[in-house]
């Protein structure tokens, strides 16, 4: 129950944070300052938990301080404010739909890097999760077909995410995700400060309901949603909680079209589909085990298990 309850409430958050994005760019926030008051918001949770008696977050290991400042970069700084400046001009729910479909990318990145080995339907799983990623490229123009400069940062988004998935893979052995999540966030708030000209002017001229919004994607799916997903990963097994991920898009869509009555294309939510079916193919069929060792075998060799 605790799993599921910690699951269900990362799923409502970061599902919402699509549909936040919207009202604070319609409301009146440029991108720059929307995605820099969100991750200012999230580095205060941050450091108020740290603050908090009998919580605690080290500090980073010297040697993993520049690994963890690029990937703050990468999987926060890339992440957000390339999403934040193509929310712009894609509708939540696509947004969404290329978000889903990052685990493609990572699969990818993965086999090269961290060596993970793909069986043949994995490659056709990763095929067809880019032909769903395509159609839903090309569904964000809207009326038109066509590939839209917003629809390319959201995509950007989805390759940093990817990225950023597969290089902290490493670092949970040294600290936990509560202790990562904060060390990205902080480093990846850094670079935001660019947008801070001009900020407590559009604060002013801002509606209430966006800056309201505003702060509410940076505590609640910018921190409180990690903290509640890394709670998740803790109790349950990582297969079963991961799979849950599948629903964010669905949500998404909805809850956008309940605040904002905002629906993407149907090229986009077919491609969508399409691309969802091909994270699953990879995730379920897809992915050989590491190779272990066969304590029966007479001559010490390794047999291959494959996931089924």
């Amino acid at each position: 129950m605790k799993t599921w309850i910690a699951v269900a409430v990362t799923l409502l958050f970061w599902s919402s944070a699509f549909a936040g994005i919207r009202e604070g760019l319609i409301g009146g926030y440029s991108a720059g300052h929307l995605v820099l008051i969100r991750f200012l918001s999230a580095s205060l949770v941050f450091v108020l938990y740290a603050m908090w008696p009998g919580k605690s977050i080290r500090i980073p290991d010297k040697r993993d301080l520049l690994k963890i400042a690029c990937l703050g970069w990468i999987g926060i700084s890339v992440y957000h404010i390339s999403l934040t400046f193509g929310e712009e001009t894609v509708s939540a729910g696509t947004a969404s739909l290329l978000i889903a479909a990052a685990p493609a990318f990572t699969a990818l990145i993965a086999t090269f890097v961290l060596k993970e080995r793909l069986r043949l339907i994995g490659w056709g799983g990763i095929a067809l999760g880019f032909a769903g990623i395509i159609l839903i490229t090309l569904g964000a123009g809207g009326a038109t077909i066509g590939i839209s400069k917003g629809a390319l940062l959201v995509l950007l988004s989805a390759v940093a995410t990817a990225v950023f998935f597969v290089f902290q893979k490493p670092l949970f052995a040294k600290y936990s995700a509560i202790e990562l999540t904060a060390y990205f966030t902080w480093a990846g708030t850094l670079p935001m400060l660019v947008f801070l000209p001009g900020l407590w002017q559009q604060i002013h001229t801002a509606t209430i309901g966006a800056t309201i919004s505003a702060v509410y994607i940076g505590v609640f799916p910018a921190a409180v949603a990690y903290v509640a997903w890394a709670i998740a990963l803790s109790s349950g097994r990582a297969s079963s909680v991961a799979s849950s991920l599948y629903i964010n898009p669905v949500l998404a869509i909805l809850i956008a079209w309940i605040w904002l009555g905002e629906l993407p294309q149907l090229l986009s939510i077919v491609g969508g589909l399409i691309a969802i079916v091909g994270v699953i193919v990879v995730n379920l069929f897809g992915t050989k085990k590491p190779v272990v060792p066969n304590r029966n075998s007479p001559n010490g060799k390794s047999d291959e298990q494959l996931v089924m």
